[in-house]
Parts: structure tokens; sequence; C-alpha cells
């Protein structure tokens, strides 16, 4: 797929605000190497939110030691400073971009750190860090490359109509576009081996979830689903707008980034 003018540049500008994300990254923490598991967090205007998650994250996942990388996406709250004195790492990009660019610079931390595993969470609690070993499990035991917590296998403390319904009709939506059965496209829990997120086509700046669900069954990534819980968020207002913008935003990424991976689904059907 041809890529616009407009998408070059900020794919440039998306470079430019990683390398310095990067830079004051090594400058604050060194050459600190990984655990196993990196938790990551795309996290924007948390800072009422952070303490508490950080407190609930294990130290442990599967056995495995585990360590916490917060990308805060645009730094003006003081978040990145309660992530590092609560002993974890913070990675600063200087802009707000959306949560996907967010959690692919984790990704790339984690990669280029030595961790073998990547989870992640949100910065606002909702996922429950008790489930977090769940979705790991598979992939550790190699049953799984990618797995996806879901709320509707599971629970949720939402009584949003309108969102609930979405969850309901975009999971179907994607179960029809990749011949893979999927309950929930939009969980902020996730398993997965570092290494793939190094091989899926990653552009979306926010609504990244579905880009990174397609992206995953496409290029043949074995897929399993683990009940969560979604928690109420503890404080604050959602980042992504309101639900039809949401929606119309989130569909809109399900829709080209199938057309993108069409060929790739299509020679991954073929091989089941």
């Amino acid at each position: 797929m041809r890529t616009t003018p407009r998408e070059e540049r900020r794919r440039a500008l998306d470079a430019l605000v990683d390398q310095v994300a990067l830079e004051e990254f090594a400058a604050a923490h060194g050459a600190v190497a990984l655990p196993p598991v990196a938790i990551v967090i795309a996290a924007y205007h948390e800072v009422d939110n952070i303490d508490a998650l950080l407190e609930k994250l294990p130290g442990n996942l599967c056995d495995l030691d585990a360590r916490a990388i917060v990308v805060i996406d645009g730094e003006e709250d003081g978040t990145a400073a309660k992530v590092r004195a609560a002993g974890q790492l913070a990675v600063i990009a200087p802009v707000n971009r959306g949560q996907g660019a967010a959690l692919r610079l984790g990704y790339r931390v984690a990669r280029e750190r030595g961790a073998k595993y990547v989870v992640t969470a949100d910065g606002d609690g909702q996922g429950d860090p008790a489930d977090l070993g769940r979705a790991l499990e598979p992939v550790v035991a190699g049953a799984a490359d990618f797995v996806n917590g879901s709320r509707r296998l599971g629970a949720t403390e939402s009584d949003d109509k309108m969102r609930n319904t979405g969850v309901l009709v975009y999971a179907r939506l994607i179960s029809a576009l990749t011949g893979t059965k999927v309950t929930d496209t939009a969980n902020p829990i996730r398993a997965m081996r570092a290494a793939l997120t190094a091989s899926l086509t990653l552009h979306e700046p926010q609504y990244q979830a579905s880009e990174l669900l397609i992206s995953a069954i496409a290029t043949g990534a074995r897929y399993r689903e683990v009940p969560m819980t979604m928690r109420a968020r503890a404080s604050g207002a959602s980042k992504k707008g309101g639900n039809l913008a949401y929606g119309y935003r989130y569909g809109k990424v399900v829709l080209r980034t199938w057309w993108r991976e069409r060929p790739l689904l299509k020679a991954s059907r073929a091989k089941r």
C-alpha cells in the first residue's frame, strides 16, 4: 500500500520523537537490561492513577521476573517522576502522539533491552494486573504466540451500553474479516513474544488495538483469548473521545488494516 506525503511526514516525525525519547531513557536509566518479561504501559495524564497501578504490578509472572516500562505519551503532569520514584522504567515521548505510538516505542525498548516476552496494561488501571499472568501463561508454555484478554469471556464493571455493544459489534466484524473467532478486540491486556512485535506492520498513532490484533492474525500467529476483568476507571476521563467518535475512528482503523493485510490473511487461511 502506497503511503501519502502526509503519512511519510508523520512517520519521519515519529522516528525523531522516538530517538529523543530513547536518548533521554538512556541518560536516565543507563545500560539497564530487562528481565524476561516487560510490562509495557502507555500513559497520558495518568498522574492520579499511576501510583495505584504500579503498586499492583507483579514483579514475577509465570515464574519469570518482570519489570514495567511506562511510556509517557507527552510529559506534562509529573507521571514520569512518579514512575521512576517507584523504581520502574519511564520512557518519555516529548509530545503526545497517541496510544499506538507510545506502545510501539515501548515494544522497541522491551526488545532492545533484552525482554523475551511483552505483556501490556493500561495506565488508567482498567485492566486488572492480576490477569497479566493468565494472559502470559499460554505464550510461555508455547501454546500461543499472541494472547488477548477478553471481558466478554470474563467480566466488566462498565454499564455503558453503547460501548459494550461496540465491543460485541467489532468482535464479530473482525472475526468475519480474519476468519478467527475474536470476542474482545480492544482489551488492554495482551501477551506476546517480544520478537513478534518487530514482525508486525504497526503504524496507527492512536487506535492501535485492532491493527495489532489483525496484523498478528495475518502473520499466522497462534491466537488465544483468556478471561479478564475490566475495572472501572479510578479517576479522570478516557482520552479516546465520546462513544460515537471513538467507534467511527476505531472502525476506520479496522477496515484500513484489514485491506492492507488481505494478502497475508488469505495466505494464512490457506495454511489452516
